[in-house]
């Protein structure tokens, strides 16, 4: 289906018929797209929330919409899905296989953090709150904050790269110096300052990174334009009187893609390790955001008697990263030239 609808040249045909020969990437890709669909669903696999109640002969989603408690015969303001009497004829509920959010703590426990159980499979952190759910939770705020930086970073990346390379002289030579300031700066250093400094937000983490990452792209973009500006399509469009953005973004960008889309798995795993780090340092997210990295700052603070803290969510960090990782290197090798 996908060569069918999407592959519009031979080229492109070759290099993803190349990528899915080699297994360990498709296997990559498979694991992550996983990975994507349970983060988006997470409401259907845990929540504190039934995905569907029958209650009085009428169907509910508390899933995907709010009700007030007066719906249930309940008072005050918040539905207490739990307290239901599901038990008269014809009332059920179907809830998820993990009924705990990220940000419920499970009372019926009598200490935290407390070990894997029935209750909660991978046990619970030291509020009492369930690590599976959190997990899940916590992999949809760092891929979404690593694709936001990925976008930005690569935007500003690309239009550096395409300015300098396109232009050539005294903009490529003052451009290539301020590339060089930028990665002089100590990158994680000066991060941590500037959360320490304005808070740590998503949006303000976000632009931050993308403002500190952006050069290693714009290095290879740089490389590729000036491979390309001399091309005859570039001519071409020259003589026809094409401007300048025209040249740089329609007809050179297209065929300048190769380093965005190798390097792309790479740099989301980056992403992806980066916010963990922030977390376990204390500089990310704000709490009670799910974050991995903060689960292992727990770890750190209870290794001794809580191991779970420290399994469960490095299992997961390093399967999201090896499957990034396995991806990047399957993308390589099948743009690479030199391999048929």
């Amino acid at each position: 289906m996908i060569e069918r609808y999407l592959i519009k040249n031979e080229l492109t045909l070759k290099r993803w018929r190349r990528f899915k020969k080699i297994k360990r990437a498709v296997f990559g890709a498979y694991i992550f797209l996983f990975l994507i669909f349970l983060s988006i669903t997470a409401e259907f696999w845990a929540n504190s929330r039934p995905i569907l109640i029958n209650f009085k002969g009428s169907i509910y989603m508390p899933v995907l919409k709010t009700y007030p408690p007066s719906t249930f015969g309940q008072e005050g303001f918040v539905t207490n899905y739990r307290a239901l009497n599901l038990k008269s004829d014809g009332h059920w509920a179907l809830w998820p296989i993990i009924p705990w959010d990220p940000f419920e703590m499970n009372n019926s426990l009598s200490s935290y953090p407390a070990p894997p159980s029935a209750e909660n499979w991978m046990g619970t952190d030291d509020r009492g709150r369930d690590i599976f759910s959190r997990l899940i939770y916590g992999f949809r705020y760092s891929i979404g904050f690593s694709l936001l930086v990925w976008a930005f970073s690569y935007a500003l990346g690309i239009f550096a790269g395409a300015v300098m390379g396109f232009s050539g002289g005294k903009v490529d030579l003052i451009g290539q110096r301020v590339v060089e300031v930028f990665e002089s700066l100590p990158f994680l250093l000066l991060l941590i300052t500037l959360v320490s400094v304005f808070g740590a937000k998503m949006w303000l983490l976000v632009a931050m990174m993308s403002v500190l990452g952006w050069t290693m792209i714009a290095q290879y973009m740089r490389a590729e334009y000036l491979k390309l500006r001399r091309r005859e399509f570039v001519e071409a469009s020259a003589a026809i009187g094409g401007s300048p953005m025209r040249q740089m973004f329609k007809h050179i960008l297209p065929n300048a893609l190769v380093p965005v889309l190798t390097f792309t798995p790479f740099r989301i795993a980056s992403g992806i390790a980066t916010l963990a780090i922030l977390d376990y340092l204390g500089f990310g997210l704000p709490a009670p955001t799910p974050s991995w990295g903060e689960l292992l700052q727990q770890a750190h603070k209870n290794f001794t008697i809580a191991w779970w803290l420290a399994l469960f969510p490095s299992l997961a960090l390093f399967v999201s990263l090896l499957s990034l990782n396995l991806m990047g290197e399957g993308a390589r090798d099948a743009f690479d030239p030199k391999k048929g």
